[in-house]
């Protein structure tokens, strides 16, 4: 089982737009097109419960309250358990879904990514989840940079964070030396 993969899909959840069904359904990609396929408008509030609860355990690892984070993983563990099994339509194709036939299909989106949210904090720690330090996105993201040092969701908002840094210190700057000169002025004695 790839359980990077399956942490990415609670990754996935996590920033997902869920305003409607067409939303929920974009969520699924085209190898899991049974389950766009599937979703039913029950599901949608599941999902949007689920996702704010993931949210929260990313916001718990970012901010360093791992205990927080494995309370809340092991609370969606018992509300999605997994239940493996063996799937297939020959022995060419075999492998594995996280839930029995006939889960629906929030259980079994839910259960696979909450396992793999759960197994990479218990691989990594919680310290490896993040929320974008972007404040205009929020987006969360699993950092697997070699010295836990990722700041940002992505290369787009870093730069777009770091530009506006940049901006605003060349404004502060400019600022600055308009003001020397008046200061300036009112230190000069007057004959």
């Amino acid at each position: 089982m790839n359980f990077d993969a399956y942490a990415r899909t609670g990754v996935d959840l996590v920033n997902a737009r869920l305003d409607d069904l067409d939303d929920l359904r974009a969520l699924f990609p085209d190898d899991s097109a049974w389950m766009r396929d599937e979703v039913a408008e029950r599901d949608l509030a599941i999902f949007r419960r689920a996702q704010k609860r993931l949210r929260d355990v990313f916001e718990f690892g970012t901010s360093g309250r791992d205990g927080q984070a494995v309370t809340e993983l092991n609370a969606l563990l018992e509300a999605f358990p997994v239940q493996p099994r063996i799937s297939g339509h020959d022995s060419s194709d075999w492998h594995m879904h996280v839930t029995s036939r006939g889960a629906s299909v929030s259980q079994e989106y839910l259960a696979g990514a909450v396992w793999g949210l759960s197994v990479w904090l218990c691989e990594y720690g919680s310290a490896r989840f993040g929320v974008c330090a972007d404040e205009r996105c929020g987006n969360v993201y699993l950092d697997t940079s070699s010295n836990c040092c990722r700041r940002f969701c992505s290369e787009r908002c870093a730069t777009r964070s770091h530009v506006a840094a940049h901006r605003a210190r060349k404004r502060a700057a400019i600022g600055d030396q308009l003001t020397v000169p008046a200061q300036a002025e009112s230190l000069t004695p007057v004959s």
